[in-house]
């Protein structure tokens, strides 16, 4: 079985969210609300238990005699978000309950008839991705279209990209393409093109890719995403040294305690 993944190309992105709506009727989501929210032409802003993929628009400080489709600056970028199925998932090993599980596909799934509203997974996620819904307690994400996967389709966000921003397929496959498309960029004389996959952290690599221009951090991409549990280590060796801390001085309060009765 193909380990697969995704790669978004902001560069090729056009904001027009036929991916958050495709995500949405597959999968049968409700709507955010229609609510202007004032920031850029964006009204959904994150990724949430409604929200599976969430395109991201960010508009550039202009500058004078840069814009359009000047190599220098890109002037108005988006990108569509989605949920990195990490390699190493912090969801997946805070989890009390097994309700999310690694396929067979490489990706994390989220059993919802599982999942008991604890809320562990969404505290767990370095990059913010998991939450709880508001009506039942149940934390949701994107599912990486397991099912249609199963049945040998493409996740839904990927079928309906009409610029091919989004790609899915073999994850070495798609590094290599990420390498040759990178390659081009600068080429072109975008300097500032920059491939993301988080493999140099705890996380280990993810399953959904980015190429953007510019901070990752623009586009809701920490630059040093941790697993949680890497700090357990260093809290347990606080909890170690504490603990030695008060017996220590639980002893010298009884040894001084015994002096001043002898005397």
């Amino acid at each position: 079985m193909a380990i697969t993944a995704f790669l978004t190309d902001s560069t090729l992105c056009i904001g027009c969210k036929a991916c958050e709506v495709a995500c949405k009727e597959w999968n049968e989501i409700g709507d955010d609300g229609f609510e202007w929210s004032g920031f850029s032409y964006d009204n959904t802003c994150k990724l949430g238990a409604s929200t599976w993929r969430h395109v991201k628009f960010v508009e550039h400080t202009p500058e004078p005699g840069l814009g359009g489709n000047a190599p220098e600056l890109g002037s108005w970028s988006f990108s569509s978000d989605v949920c990195k199925h990490c390699e190493r998932a912090g969801c997946l090993e805070a989890c009390p309950t097994g309700a999310l599980v690694r396929t067979e596909f490489g990706g994390v799934f989220l059993q919802p008839d599982v999942c008991n509203g604890c809320g562990y997974c969404v505290v767990a996620c370095p990059f913010g991705v998991v939450e709880r819904n508001r009506d039942d307690g149940r934390a949701f994400k994107c599912t990486f279209c397991y099912d249609r996967q199963k049945a040998g389709l493409e996740p839904a966000c990927a079928k309906t990209c009409p610029t091919e921003s989004i790609r899915f397929g073999e994850i070495g496959e798609l590094r290599r393409a990420a390498g040759e498309r990178m390659a081009a960029l600068i080429e072109r004389g975008m300097k500032d093109a920059a491939f993301y996959d988080a493999s140099n952290t705890s996380v280990g690599g993810t399953h959904a890719m980015f190429i953007v221009r510019g901070d990752p951090r623009t586009y809701n991409l920490p630059p040093s995403p941790q697993v949680p549990t890497v700090f357990l280590k260093r809290a347990w060796r606080s909890s170690a040294l504490a603990a030695l801390v008060v017996l220590g001085g639980t002893i010298a309060a009884f040894l001084a305690d015994g002096s001043r009765r002898r005397c």
